[in-house]
């Protein structure tokens, strides 16, 4: 559980700091490269299987997130790689998150990821940046952000607990979707029409890895 929220408190550093730098459409689309690692980590530590028609349906996936994102493809930079490692390390803590015991609450895991992520980014900010004191809205916003957090930790850490890797991962490409919906309720930003194609391609993806498992499952029990 400690390598697992060490590995994400590496991923939101990496990701803070390139945020900060790169237009939000880049390192969005490079975090994009997390359930494709996710993959291939579960096949070669797990023996995993993923298939050619689900590979597929991850990769349509993908160029639909891509599509949503609409990266400004600016070059390589110090700060594209922090993207890059964010992604790495987000699929290396999913991976670590699945040796977690069975006998360990979920809600452990996320609430210990939240503390592990408070008590690094604290030292962080301590020794690189200056403090400046947040004001009453300020702090509603961060206690919000915390709630969801934790609750997408909860969330996340038990799917790959309970489902195959297979199943769960391809649903990542979910994050842009709920990003543009974000965009437009929160600041009013409506989606272009490549966007709104990537969210259903990204929609659609999910939808037939889906009925996929569903129809696995049903043979299996026939069988």
């Amino acid at each position: 559980m400690l390598r697992r929220n060490l590995c994400e408190l590496a991923a939101i550093l990496c990701y803070v700091v390139a945020l900060a730098n790169m237009p939000i459409a880049d390192s969005t689309a490079l975090g994009q490269i997390t359930p494709l690692i996710v993959l291939v980590g579960s096949s070669l530590l797990f023996g995993e299987k993923i298939g050619a028609v689900r590979m597929a349906l991850i990769s349509l996936g993908f160029v639909g997130a891509v599509m949503v994102a609409q990266p400004t493809m600016q070059g390589i930079s110090i700060y594209a790689l922090l993207a890059l490692g964010n992604a790495a390390l987000a699929a290396t803590r999913d991976l670590a998150g699945r040796k977690v015991g069975a006998e360990v609450p979920g809600m452990i895991v996320a609430i210990s990821a939240v503390v592990v992520v408070l008590l690094g980014s604290g030292v962080a900010h301590l020794v690189s940046e200056q403090w400046v004191m947040p004001e009453g809205r300020h702090l509603l916003l961060l206690a919000g952000a915390g709630l969801f957090l934790i609750f997408g930790h909860f969330f996340i850490f038990m799917a790959y607990r309970v489902g195959p890797t297979s199943a769960v991962a391809p649903f990542y490409y979910c994050f842009t979707v709920w990003a543009v919906i974000s965009g437009l309720l929160v600041f009013g930003q409506l989606p272009n029409a490549l966007a709104v194609c990537g969210i259903l391609l990204v929609i659609g993806s999910g939808l037939a890895i889906v009925s996929l498992d569903e129809r696995r499952r049903r043979l299996s029990i026939v069988a």
